[in-house]
């Protein structure tokens, strides 16, 4: 399934169906009183959040819906049907947007959660409704009112426990194919990762879903690279899973790079809780591993993971601290 986590799209409501004017017409009966029903109420454009969808791909090519109108009303006081609600499913944690991409009208974080994005017109009067002491015969009748109509921007942030962050190709999605059943794209090159993937760990009869974000480089936050547009989805996870090519030459640089990414796009993200881990120790002689560690631990004081994905080296240790 392709990803896409933003979508413009176009909404109508339906219509309310006008009220009638008719009279009563019976054998025998010489002046029957009004007899119009009322229209029947257009159907309302509602989102609602599934689980299940991690994608925005069905809008991006039907962007325009349209709820049914209601019907006019009948004679013998019947009201017309009203019109069939709509109902777009959208991915949990999407976000509604005015067509500003600024105002946010509406965000879904929990399961089912619904939205009425455009309200179905109301139907217009008969003329029973209008008979009175004074006017026993009125020919009056009002028309459906317009439903509403509104153009939104749909943006997707990921929910997920646990985001991994770090430099292109560092191990986020091979870590990620070893511990959950989700199966990304893994190649020995930078940006193999060009949309977030997903997947639940179970480990000691608990579950959680993690999140492989996409590749950040110094400059992401402004765009550069594959950019900010992925950080959003950081937002929405709860902890941070820091991975780190230990045969980069500078480790500690190599960290602060990624922090003042996140720093930069929002001071939130260094509130979360982090764990940081070292890929590949396979590829270092144990000498160089120890002065590199040792080097990093007088700069970072709370405790980090060595370990090597190929080898499946010390993964349950960080599964189980995750």
């Amino acid at each position: 399934m392709k990803f896409l986590d933003q979508a413009k799209i176009y909404v109508k409501a339906g219509d309310g169906g006008n009220g009638l004017a008719s009279f009563r017409r019976e054998k025998f009966v010489e002046f029957g009183g009004p007899n119009g029903g009322d229209g029947g109420s257009g159907g309302s454009v509602i989102l609602k959040a599934v689980n299940g969808l991690n994608t925005l791909i069905d809008f991006r090519y039907a962007q325009h819906f349209k709820a049914t109108n209601g019907e006019k009303g009948g004679s013998t006081n019947k009201t017309g049907h009203g019109g069939n609600d709509l109902y777009l499913r959208v991915p949990l944690g999407t976000q509604v947007y005015a067509e500003d991409k600024k105002t946010l009208i509406y965000d879904f974080t929990k399961e089912n959660e619904e939205f009425v994005l455009a309200k179905g017109g109301s139907g217009g009067a008969g003329n029973t409704k209008f008979k009175s002491s004074t006017n026993r015969a009125p020919r009056k009748f009002t028309k459906g009112k317009e439903g509403e109509e509104i153009c939104v921007w749909l943006e997707l942030k990921i929910i997920a426990d646990v985001g991994l962050i770090g430099f292109p190709n560092a191990g986020k999605s091979s870590f990620l194919s070893i511990s959950t059943r989700a199966r990304p794209k893994i190649a020995n090159y930078p940006f193999t990762t060009l949309n977030p993937n997903l997947g639940v760990l179970q480990i000691d009869d608990k579950e959680i879903v993690l999140a492989d974000i996409p590749g950040l480089i110094e400059g992401a936050h402004k765009g550069v690279g594959l950019g900010d547009q992925f950080l959003k989805h950081i937002e929405r996870c709860k902890s941070l899973l820091h991975i780190i090519d230990i045969n980069e030459e500078d480790l500690i640089t190599n960290y602060k790079i990624i922090r003042e990414e996140l720093r930069q796009y929002s001071e939130q993200l260094l509130k979360k809780r982090e764990i940081v881990v070292f890929n590949k120790i396979d590829l270092l002689e144990e000498k160089e591993k120890n002065e590199k560690l040792k080097k990093f631990k007088t700069f970072f004081k709370k405790k980090f993971f060595e370990i090597s994905i190929l080898n499946k080296q010390n993964i349950n240790s960080v599964l189980r601290a995750l």
